[in-house]
């Protein structure tokens, strides 16, 4: 029987970030959660009815970590809409997404396991479609300049850019990340777009 303990199956999905990060996928066993989380032998196989359940509930929860909290979004509404708070919304988003580290290295894990798990694929496939639609809605509300393909090659430009940070931390600097990102909303993002005036 499936516990419903919500703050224990939280520690438990957060542990098994931490080991997807540090171990890999294969290195994902109940066993290496419970240590982990420094709970008792047995107690992940109890919250969790199998390791894909596992694999797909800490996915779920990286997601819910890396959303920004409400400070953060209501400096976003109250922010002009041009191409410079662009850029710097984008950069706030890269440097909170690599500070997750182990989030996101994580989500690298299931992602690499998902193409050998459909179900995993498919819970996967799922959520970043639902997360890129979330995006495009958030951007078109917000009067920021830009368009659909604008918002998607950003995406998939920083996705790139935060896995370099994240697994080989000496080709850019800090600096230099912040400039590519500027540098790739300047390009992507037109000039003449009539949304990227001030307000």
């Amino acid at each position: 029987m499936v516990r419903r303990n919500d703050q224990r199956r939280a520690a438990l999905v957060d542990a098994a970030i931490e080991v997807l990060a540090r171990e890999g996928a294969r290195g994902l066993t109940f066993r290496a959660v419970d240590a982990e989380a420094a709970v008792p032998t047995g107690t992940a196989s109890n919250y969790f009815g199998s390791r894909d359940d596992l694999l797909t509930q800490a996915g779920a929860r990286v997601y819910e970590r890396l959303q920004p909290d409400e400070t953060t979004l209501e400096r976003h509404r109250t922010a002009d809409r041009d191409r410079d708070t662009y850029a710097q919304l984008m950069r706030e988003l890269v440097g909170r997404v690599a500070s997750f580290r182990t989030g996101y290295l994580a989500l690298l894990e299931l992602r690499l396991e998902a193409t050998r798990r459909p179900e995993l694929r498919a819970v996967l496939t799922e959520r970043v479609r639902a997360d890129l639609a979330a995006n495009l809605a958030y951007h078109e509300s917000s009067g920021l300049p830009g368009d659909a393909t604008a918002v998607k090659l950003l995406y998939l430009a920083l996705n790139w850019l935060i896995v370099e940070q994240l697994t080989l931390p000496e080709v850019l600097t800090g600096p230099e990340r912040d400039a590519l990102v500027t540098a790739a909303v300047e390009r992507i993002v037109k000039a003449d777009d009539p949304r990227s005036s001030k307000r």
